[in-house]
């Protein structure tokens, strides 16, 4: 069988849809976690991805979302029962392959909340080895409303694995992350991670995500995925419905087809009716994997500057060659200095800051990530780390 990345490069791939909508048609009581059913229900999560493989679809989500050892002391026994439950719907199906399913860890990274990137890594890491010793074809990092989260979870599964990546993030009407990033910035970010396919899912309707999906295909060279919820909820009756049906929905799809998504799909909401319709409707359209843009882009976790036909200013001013002031800051850790120097560049128009602490009396690599952490809270515009230290770099 062709591999998932062979297949996308000669037609238009489906995901699946959505898991919780389904479940409960199937008993699941409101408020229980669906990741319990891989252990105590195998028969019906993978009754629920046959479903969707007879609508159509290419690949399965695993049944692991939430799963991780922040949430559940036995999510390694978890994991491994929903990607079983998933190999058992495979089988002897063709065009048919697994992503397994990679949600946000369910705390905020510094300097928001309390976990480190580092530890955020971590917990990713240890889900993708689990799932790479269990055999799945990809993993599909989803739902992720914060490009530093983002950035972790990715390089959990290329340090852990040889594993496809795809991403989704959760965008707002008008276009950003919760923490600020728009699709220029993600896509920088994640081409630059090597990211195999990006796009965006939840939150939105179909209806909402076209004018995002415009922004996709001005920056992305990578297909770019959709898998939007149907609609928006609404609680009738004490039960949460969503406000688009599958005629709609699959209607919508053919639009975001036609502007350039190359892996379609479904999420909260969305049935295997849904994915049908949607496959009956693009299965057939003109089909274009991605296009090179040939774009030079650097990204904070906000946004893009791109490098071209139009000037881009670097501030050069936190660099201690020739600045007595500013090495005295470094050498005894005023960050007040650093910070009114960065911000005092941005307002004089700055595009991109150039941040340098190379100083012979100092720790370098202490001071640069002091530094760095410091200016991100300030100001979002992206950062030039200078320096003729790897390891420097490396931790900045």
């Amino acid at each position: 069988m062709k591999t998932i990345i062979e297949l996308i490069k000669e037609k238009r791939v489906y995901f699946d849809g959505g898991t919780g909508t389904v479940l409960q048609s199937m008993g699941l009581p409101a408020g229980q976690s669906p990741e319990r059913w891989n252990i105590e229900h195998p028969d019906k999560i993978t009754a629920l991805h046959r479903s969707y493989l007879d609508a159509g679809c290419n690949i399965l989500k695993t049944n692991t979302f939430g799963l991780n050892r922040e949430k559940f002391p036995d999510y390694k026994e978890l994991i491994q029962a929903g990607i079983a439950c998933a190999k058992e719907a495979v089988k002897d199906r063709e065009e048919a392959y697994i992503a397994f399913d990679m949600g946000p860890t369910g705390r905020l990274l510094e300097p928001l909340g309390d976990l480190s990137f580092e530890e955020a890594v971590s917990i990713f890491a240890d889900n993708v080895k689990i799932a790479a010793a269990c055999g799945v074809d990809l993993v599909l990092i989803e739902t992720m409303n914060d490009s530093y989260e983002t950035k972790a979870a990715v390089l959990a599964v290329k340090e852990n694995s040889n594993l496809p990546v795809f991403v989704t993030n959760v965008y707002d009407a008008g276009g950003k992350l919760m923490t600020g990033a728009d699709p220029a910035a993600m896509t920088a970010l994640l081409e630059s991670l090597k990211v195999d396919a990006i796009g965006m899912n939840c939150s939105l309707g179909p209806d909402k995500m076209l004018s995002i999906m415009d922004s996709f295909r001005q920056y992305a060279s990578v297909p770019v995925i959709v898998n939007p919820n149907a609609g928006l909820p609404v609680v009738e009756d004490g039960r949460t419905v969503y406000t688009i049906d599958a005629e709609a929905f699959s209607d919508y799809m053919v639009q975001l087809a036609e502007k350039g998504a190359a892996i379609l799909g479904g999420c909260c909401g969305t049935t295997p009716a849904f994915i049908a319709r949607t496959i009956e409707k693009t299965r057939n359209l003109p089909y274009t994997c991605c296009t090179e843009k040939n774009l030079t882009m650097v990204s904070s976790y906000t946004h893009a500057v791109i490098v071209g036909d139009d000037p881009v200013l670097i501030g050069e001013r936190i660099n201690p060659t020739g600045k007595p002031k500013l090495k005295a800051a470094l050498r005894s850790g005023d960050m007040n200095y650093v910070l009114n120097e960065a911000i005092r560049q941005t307002e004089a128009g700055a595009h991109i800051l150039d941040v340098n602490t190379g100083l012979p009396d100092i720790d370098e690599t202490a001071s640069m990530c002091q530094c760095v952490a410091a200016i991100q809270a300030v100001t979002d515009a992206p950062l030039q780390i200078d320096s003729t230290k790897p390891d420097t770099l490396a931790a900045a």
